[in-house]
């Protein structure tokens, strides 16, 4: 059996020329041509549009996008989403709502087929909100404080779109950092990848800045 896949954490503003680098990367390491969009977070907000914003930029790679009608709790017990998240070998969370993806997510079957498709070898992508909750603490939108996440990285949590967040919200999130966690924050179009040997790399324009309480917050470039 293979090990586990690898993961990206992306700042926001996915599916854009300035994330082809990571997306091309991101498609080699899954070595397959088909990728599952997840868009829950986008319930909200046109998830359509957010589909179709996907398929195009993947077809430009030479991949396959379909999304999964995952927009409710409903959705995510349903019997063919979780059998399609069991095979899949790329899947793609979308930015929008990281408190509504966390309560569709959170104990479903859906997650568990995630989790069971990742430890074959999948790789997952989550984007801004997505890669908010995928973390355990995550920082909670409504004022920068932290709350449970999924947990499928652990005391890890991510501050996206850092450069271009409000001065009160990152200090916010700074300031109330767990002792025993690392706080990143990532740049829109940037991104840290856990690899299969589980060692980070930071890809994109921007750059992953490190907080670590007590201690002086480390930018790192990418590579």
């Amino acid at each position: 059996m293979k090990k586990t896949g690898a993961i990206a954490l992306l700042g926001g503003g996915e599916w854009t020329e300035p994330c082809r680098a990571l997306d091309s990367r991101l498609l080699h390491r899954a070595e397959a041509d088909d990728v599952v969009i997840v868009p829950t977070a986008a319930a909200f907000e046109q998830p359509d549009l957010a589909v179709e914003r996907a398929v195009t930029w993947f077809a430009q790679l030479g991949a396959r996008a379909q999304g999964l009608p995952v927009l409710n709790r409903r959705d995510a017990e349903a019997d063919e989403n979780v059998a399609a998240m069991r095979v899949a070998r790329f899947v793609y969370l979308a930015d929008g709502s990281p408190l509504h993806l966390r309560s569709v997510l959170k104990g479903s079957a859906l997650f568990e087929a995630l989790l069971y498709a990742h430890g074959r070898g999948a790789v997952i992508a989550a984007s801004g909100a997505g890669a908010t909750v995928v973390c355990d603490p995550m920082v909670d939108p409504r004022g920068g404080a932290y709350t449970v996440g999924l947990g499928i990285v652990g005391n890890l949590a991510v501050f996206p779109d850092h450069a271009g967040a409000a001065d009160h919200r990152r200090e916010r999130s700074i300031e109330l950092q767990p002792a025993d966690s690392v706080l990143v924050g990532l740049d829109e179009h940037t991104a840290i990848v856990r690899e299969e040997s589980g060692e980070w790399s930071v890809i994109g324009p921007g750059n992953a800045t490190v907080y670590r309480v007590g201690g002086t917050p480390q930018m790192l470039a990418p590579g």
